[in-house]
């Protein structure tokens, strides 16, 4: 689905985007004007554009996205780069992971993740000279890899999509093939836009900030902080001329139930109890909205029910398991997994690059396929990858309620470390939509009960609005402790794609854990 971006701008959006037009031009690109020159840049240059949902933040950065490249701007998306041009000026649409960069992506907007734009990959001469080709920076190569019909499928895709791993993929190859390594970006880029921004951590942003003199970040000041920060996220410390706010645009948002519920919750007056009720009376009107008596299990196995409690999410992945018969020494393909970071000593940063560059950084949310063709291997398939199917060497831990350490089913000597994904908590669910949430009210009562609050709000709000957000299309508000046997067992038929036929050559094992396997 492409973004419509054809929508008047309304007042807010409007300021903002003058405000951005004025920070533009001092980087070198007149929006107004629509050119681009090498005008000098701002240093440390940040500004935030905050929202809650519906206020048309996305709107507005694929309204941006498009005037950028109409005007010819270089986009960086984290695939092969070319060798940068004195006369335009360069832009990166970042998110923190794979799936919240797959949201715009869906929209038309091209984001990757914020470590394939910190680190960049090392590639094969002979990739450089069809990457180069391709994007019409090069002449057309003479190789052996590719007859000449291969060679004109993949520039008439190119033409279409402007997508190189594409272009090669329909000629029979793959990009990550034909990557030798990972280094830390050494030359800085000129414009940064920055979704979901509200997850960044300092230690992001700093690194941010010294590859992208001019940044914008794009958030929503009523999610949950990271972990670890006190309840305050990076654009709280800006100086308030450096923050944009949007307010909800209606004729987006209208006659939207579960956008109508999140605003609800700023009534500083409104109770637990009264929102129940209206979540009721929206169920009984719109069927978007369901009060539910109890969790589907076959919702769990591509959506997590969201819960606040740590001890709730073992509990619901436990008995998630148990009702697919799932057995206790062993995954089945289709069970959701979420990595929970990378178990690899210093010296082996080269492959910690590899795996994280593919998609396996901690919140990943990934399906297991099956084992991999080497012990301790996994066959995975990365949620909002743009190629998606992996296999890594993996080390999966099952918890159980009431027991301090986990079961490990399987492992190798290191790699990345998987949590079942069935359940998860609000915290890991930011910057994830899918289109039917489950949301476990039972968690978010007993944070009312608790009292507790971040950053000035009452918690079990904060939750709420996270949670609830988290759904495109339905909202499962589920108010009852029980869970419904699964209607179909587990599959993996809706993830697996045939791969292009891969250029197999040989490469250095010591730079990858991971990579495809091949028949």
């Amino acid at each position: 689905m492409t973004e419509k971006t054809d929508l008047a701008l309304s007042p807010d959006q409007s300021v903002a985007y003058d405000r951005i037009g004025a920070l533009m031009k001092q980087a070198g690109i007149d929006l107004v004007a629509g050119t681009q020159g090498g005008a000098g840049q701002v240093p440390d240059a940040v500004l935030a554009v905050l929202g809650k949902a519906g206020s048309g933040k996305t709107m507005l950065l694929a309204r941006l996205y498009r005037a950028l490249s109409e005007m010819g701007v270089e986009f960086i998306s984290g695939e092969f780069e070319g060798r940068k041009r004195r006369e335009t000026r360069s832009l990166a649409i970042l998110a923190p992971t794979n799936k919240a960069a797959s949201v715009l992506r869906n929209r038309g907007v091209p984001a990757t993740t914020i470590h394939r734009i910190l680190y960049t990959p090392v590639y094969d001469p002979e990739y450089e000279k069809l990457a180069e080709w391709l994007s019409g920076k090069g002449e057309r190569p003479q190789t052996e890899i590719l007859t000449d019909a291969a060679l004109d499928r993949a520039v008439a895709f190119y033409s279409r999509h402007q997508s190189v791993p594409g272009a090669l993929a329909s000629a029979g190859l793959r990009g990550s093939d034909f990557i030798t390594g990972w280094k830390r970006r050494e030359e800085p880029l000129d414009i940064g836009f920055v979704d979901e921004s509200s997850m960044l951590d300092k230690r992001q942003l700093d690194d941010l900030k010294e590859i992208f003199p001019t940044l914008l970040l794009f958030g929503d000041p009523a999610q949950l902080a990271p972990v670890g920060q006190s309840g305050e996220m990076v654009f709280d410390a800006l100086p308030e001329d450096s923050k944009l706010t949007l307010s909800r645009v209606h004729r987006q948002s209208q006659d939207n139930p579960i956008l109508d519920l999140a605003h609800a919750l700023a009534d500083p007056d409104l109770t637990f109890e009264a929102f129940e009720r209206m979540i009721e009376a929206a169920a009984k009107r719109d069927d978007r909205v369901v009060v539910a008596e109890r969790v589907e299990a076959d919702l769990m196995a591509r959506s997590p029910v969201l819960v606040w409690r740590n001890a709730t999410r073992i509990r619901l992945i436990q008995a998630f398991r148990t009702a697919h018969g799932a057995p206790i020494d062993q995954l089945l393909p289709g069970e959701p997994l979420i990595c929970d970071g990378l178990e690899l000593p210093l010296k082996h940063r080269k492959k910690r690059l590899d795996l994280e560059a593919r998609g396996l950084i901690k919140g990943a949310q990934v399906i297991y396929l099956g084992e991999g063709r080497r012990p301790g291997f996994s066959r995975l398939h990365v949620l909002g990858a743009p190629e998606p199917q992996v296999s890594a060497a993996s080390i999966v831990k099952i918890e159980h309620p009431d027991e301090e350490e986990p079961f490990i089913p399987f492992a190798a000597r290191m790699g990345a470390t998987f949590l079942h994904g069935a359940a998860v908590t609000i915290h890991k669910a930011q910057g994830s939509q899918w289109p039917e949430v489950q949301v476990f009210s039972p968690d978010i009562y007993a944070a009312a009960r608790s009292g507790r609050n971040e950053a000035g709000l009452p918690l079990w709000k904060r939750l709420t609005y996270v949670a609830i957000t988290r759904a495109e299309t339905r909202l499962h508000w589920v108010v009852r402790n029980r869970l419904s046997r699964p209607k179909e067992p587990l599959s993996t038929d809706d993830l697996l794609v045939p791969p292009a036929p891969a250029l197999i050559r040989e490469m250095d094992p010591s730079l990858s854990l991971e990579g495809p396997e091949y028949s």
